[in-house]
Parts: structure tokens; C-alpha cells; sequence
């Protein structure tokens, strides 16, 4: 009978132990809707080509890494990057396909569509051709500031749409990939020969 008080008792404690954990777990919650609805409007500001509203998103000091593209530090240039982007494709439309927010980072999935017929980008003149990508980014925050983003998407594809690499399986291409590795063979025998004599 002794052990079956001190069950129910413990039972009663730890009922009343989680209640007061529960909070904790709400405002976790609540830090994940703050990054959530932070990461939202910085896509809302990119699907509206609003350079501005993007960069007053992140720190003063934060760094973007855009895989294919490169580091860029600061709200200036990160602002200058994005224009350039929106010069270059002025009708770009930015979705979001899947969000997965945590207390300080997130997780970005998101395709962005255009045409490629504004301004140079790059250092590459507009072609006229439509652009569809796919990619992730994956954000970190503080204070409700963005301080850094990882950004991936495949570059090749994207050269591909503007015309800047032929299409994959072409003719074009194989005759690309055969002379590349050709170029490839004769390299390595070379560097043989040089190792064996």
C-alpha cells in the first residue's frame, strides 16, 4: 500500500512538473513563428524585386553565400547583388516550396522563374530566354536579423537556360564533354610521363 502512495505520488509530481515546462515549449514556438514570418517576408520581398526591403532584412556586418555566385558582405552589397538580379530579369516571380523554421535558422526551399531580357548580369548580355531554378537557402538569424544565408542552386543549369552551355544530351554537348576529356587524358599522360622520368 506504501508503494502505491508513493506511485500515485509520483505520478501527481510529475504531473505538476509539466505544466511549468510547457511554457518553455511556447515560446520556442513562438521564436519559430518569428523566424518563420521573418524568412516569409524576405521571399515576399524578393518575389516583389524589392531590393531595398530585402537588405533592411538582414545585420549591418551580415555575409551571403551564394554558391554559385559568390560571398557577398553587408547590406550594400547584398542590396546591389539583388538589383542586379531584378535588372536582369524583370518579370522574376520567387515561390516558396517548402519552409522549416527552427529558433534561429531556417530552411528555405524556393523556385524563382523569369526571362532573362533586362540588363547584363554578371558580366553576361540578357539573351531573351526563360529562366526556371530551383534552390535552397538556408538562413541564420539573431535579434530578427538575417546575419548569414547559404544559398544552393545548380549554376550549370542555370548557364544552360540562358545559352551559355548547350543543352545536356545535345550535340553540342557531347562534342563539349568529348573534347574536355580529351583535353583531360592528354594531361594526365603527360603529368605520367613527367612522374616516370
Amino acid at each position: 500500500m506504501a508503494q502505491t502512495n508513493t506511485a500515485e505520488g509520483a505520478t501527481d509530481q510529475a504531473t505538476a512538473e509539466v505544466t511549468p515546462e510547457q511554457k518553455p515549449q511556447r515560446k520556442r514556438i513562438t521564436r519559430r513563428k518569428a523566424v518563420e514570418q521573418k524568412a516569409r517576408s524576405y521571399f515576399e520581398a524578393m518575389d516583389n524585386r524589392d531590393a531595398d526591403a530585402m537588405a533592411a532584412h538582414w545585420r549591418e556586418d551580415g555575409v551571403s553565400d551564394v554558391v554559385p555566385v559568390g560571398v557577398m558582405r553587408g547590406r550594400a552589397e547584398l542590396r546591389e547583388f539583388f538589383a542586379s538580379m531584378f535588372a536582369a530579369m524583370p518579370d522574376a516571380r520567387t515561390t516558396v516550396t517548402r519552409l522549416i523554421a527552427g529558433e534561429q535558422s531556417c530552411a528555405v526551399e524556393w523556385r524563382i522563374e523569369g526571362t532573362f531580357d533586362g540588363a547584363s548580369y554578371m558580366g553576361i548580355e540578357p539573351t531573351g530566354k526563360h529562366v526556371e531554378l530551383r534552390g535552397l537557402d538556408l538562413l541564420e538569424l539573431e535579434d530578427g536579423e538575417i546575419v548569414s544565408l547559404t544559398a544552393y542552386f545548380d549554376g550549370a543549369s542555370y548557364a544552360r537556360q540562358i545559352g551559355m552551355l548547350p543543352v545536356d544530351g545535345s550535340g553540342a554537348d557531347r562534342a563539349m564533354k568529348s573534347a574536355f576529356n580529351a583535353v583531360t587524358k592528354f594531361r594526365r599522360a603527360v603529368a605520367d610521363r613527367r612522374a616516370a622520368g
